[in-house]
């Protein structure tokens, strides 16, 4: 008993360290939230996340699916504000010329996607439609990075920090489109209650205080004031993230990263898919397989798998021919073709900038969840086809490449 034990702990770690573990399970959470959502069990499956409570500390957060969204995902965005303050202070993003690639991928993979999405859906109309246009700009850096990881060695370095480069800007994005297009109904008072409480924050940073829990419980009643405020609630979580120092100790560590270290495993393996199974069941009937054709679904998968790629590869070749930034080194056309359609997998962010941009309409939140699953499947495996077969720079060529400038292969 006790050597199986040891191999099932053994696996289950080389799992959990596994670069692509987190995507994996991501697929494999989809896939199960669909299948409930569409068995004998799919009344359960509503009951268990849209019920009301029986009781409630917060009267605003009555089902389950509102703790989930409202609440826990707070968590996930502030693993992502501390993910975005540790790359602009002293990662991918603090090198001016090293993040100018990066941004401008981001920037053209989020206009794009949403211009498609506006197009298919014009002449609908439906002008509540027109709140989607968000929905196909972010990029999944769990999922991309996971359906990457697959790939081993096949994938050069440099294509996977610009992956993971371009996915934060595109969460940076997204947290600016929620703040500013999806918060109703503002509520002075508590937004003011908000700053205040931020601020403080900020002034135990400038104080140099590194207690943890004193940010911690600061995090909360900030949350609570931005949920009460109309700006929603997981925005909290991103400036939160802001305030945590990151000022090395003696022993060359920091309060942003025991955070971000503590956070990661639970964000990555019981925050997002909690999430996504919560959220990525989406019940066929009355939809049908036809439904992927209806403007909404269709869409927003045109915009994750056309314009995402479109988008990106369009800046890559504009950056690269007007000299503002280099490709990505050591890496082909075909390769980064393939990167830049692993891009189009949206999933978390834009399963919940879908549950934001359509309240009141139930039947337009599940054809936005469909158009979301449907593109970011295409997306994956596209993606991971095209860089399973694309050939790499020969070494010769690397070779050369460091006694000359990169050229564009012909």
């Amino acid at each position: 008993m006790k050597s199986t034990a040891k191999v099932i702990n053994k696996t289950l770690k080389a799992f959990f360290d596994n670069e692509a573990a987190s995507g994996i399970l991501l697929i494999v959470i989809a896939v199960l939230a669909m299948i409930v959502a569409n068995s004998p069990l799919a009344h359960e499956y509503h009951d268990l996340f849209h019920g009301t409570l029986a009781w409630t500390p917060i009267a605003k957060l009555d089902n389950l699916h509102l703790w989930i969204n409202d609440g826990l995902m707070a968590v996930f965005f502030f693993v992502v504000g501390l993910e975005i303050k540790r790359e602009v202070a002293d990662g991918a993003l603090s090198d001016p010329s090293a993040r100018r690639l990066p941004v401008i991928a981001a920037a053209m993979g989020m206009a794009v996607p949403a211009v498609v999405f506006l197009s298919v859906i014009a002449g609908e109309g439906a002008p509540e439609l027109t709140r989607g246009w968000a929905i196909p700009a972010a990029t999944d850096i769990a999922f991309a990075m996971g359906v990457m990881g697959l790939l081993g060695n096949r994938v050069p370095s440099s294509l996977r920090l610009f992956l993971l480069t371009v996915a934060i800007v595109d969460d940076i994005g997204a947290v600016a489109i929620i703040a500013v297009f999806y918060t109703v109904n503002l509520k002075l008072m508590w937004l003011i209650v908000s700053l205040l409480v931020l601020a403080v924050m900020i002034g135990l940073n400038r104080f140099r205080v590194d207690r943890w829990w004193a940010y911690a419980i600061l995090s909360l009643v900030l949350w609570y004031a931005v949920l009460n405020s109309g700006v929603h609630a997981t925005i909290a979580g991103v400036l939160a993230a802001l305030t945590i120092p990151m000022r090395l100790d003696a022993r060359g560590d920091s309060l942003l990263l025991r955070f971000e270290h503590g956070l990661l495993p639970w964000n990555a393996y019981f925050v997002v898919p909690l999430f996504g199974f919560a959220n990525a069941g989406v019940a066929m009937a009355g939809i049908g397989l036809a439904g992927f054709l209806d403007p909404l679904p269709l869409g927003i998968a045109a915009g994750l798998v056309i314009g995402k790629q479109v988008g990106i590869m369009a800046a890559i070749f504009a950056a690269e021919k007007l000299k503002l930034a280099p490709k990505p080194d050591d890496a082909t056309w075909a390769q980064i073709w393939g990167t830049a359609v692993l891009c189009g997998i949206g999933f978390t962010m834009s399963l919940f900038i879908g549950a934001l941009a359509f309240p009141g309409y139930p039947h337009l939140i599940e054809e936005a969840k469909l158009g979301v699953l449907g593109g970011s499947l295409i997306s994956a495996l596209l993606g991971y086809a095209i860089l399973r077969f694309a050939k790499g720079v020969p070494e010769d060529e690397d070779d050369d490449d460091l006694a000359r400038p990169v050229t564009n292969p012909a």
